[in-house]
């Protein structure tokens, strides 16, 4: 009786873990998650463009102007390409992982990720213009200056308009990420659901392809 008492009290406790574990393996993609998800993707979007921005940096550093333009370029090439794939990545673990998640649900998460992406990159770019040495500026200055073929008497209003550029930069680079982020979503969650643009590993729901459950 003694032995039967504890078969009982362990197959219930295995039930109610089994339970439990089917239950944490299909949580539902509500709002709160979709932050939760967003807030690791945009922590790892920030992270690759603020490293591709400090390698830019970094080849600055070299004076060598051939070094900095392939930098520039290679870099932009990695950070442009290797967000999308991020965003694919992303998307697609996000939806095998939670139940239910519909083509908006991942427009959601990508359009966050972009959001909170951005603060991190137009905060380490506002920074890095804000820690400029005073000689790099005016170097900066004087080639703006040259360049566009302004007269030394527009060099107060240009010292004017630097005044302000860590805000400026901030701003429109935090846009940027947001309108980048958005359109990139936009079309990664459309692509997500059809594998044949992808390959296998992921093959779209059937809820996906029936548009009276929609």
């Amino acid at each position: 009786m003694l032995n039967l008492l504890i078969f009982s009290t362990i197959h219930s406790t295995d039930t109610n873990n089994l339970k439990m574990l089917i239950f944490v393996g299909y949580m539902k993609a509500d709002n709160t998650v979709i932050w939760n998800e967003s807030a690791k993707a945009g922590l790892l979007f920030g992270a690759v463009s603020v490293a591709c921005l400090v390698l830019k940096e970094l080849s600055a550093l070299s004076g060598s102007t051939f070094l900095v333009q392939a930098a520039a370029i290679i870099l932009w090439v990695v950070e442009f390409f290797g967000c999308i794939l991020i965003m694919k990545n992303i998307m697609l673990r996000f939806r095998d992982k939670y139940e239910g998640v519909k083509m908006e649900d991942t427009y959601k998460l990508g359009r966050r990720a972009g959001f909170l992406s951005g603060l991190i990159l137009a905060s380490a770019q506002a920074f890095i213009i804000m820690k400029m040495p005073a000689e790099t500026m005016d170097e900066f200055v004087n080639q703006m200056m040259s360049t566009a073929q302004l007269l030394p008497t527009d060099r107060d209003a240009v010292d004017a308009a630097l005044a302000n550029l860590p805000v400026l930069t901030f701003i429109f680079q935090w846009l940027y990420c947001y309108l980048y982020g958005s359109i990139l979503a936009s079309v990664m969650s459309r692509y997500i659901f059809l594998q044949k643009l992808f390959g296998g590993g992921f093959p779209p729901k059937e809820d996906d392809n029936n548009p009276e459950q929609q």
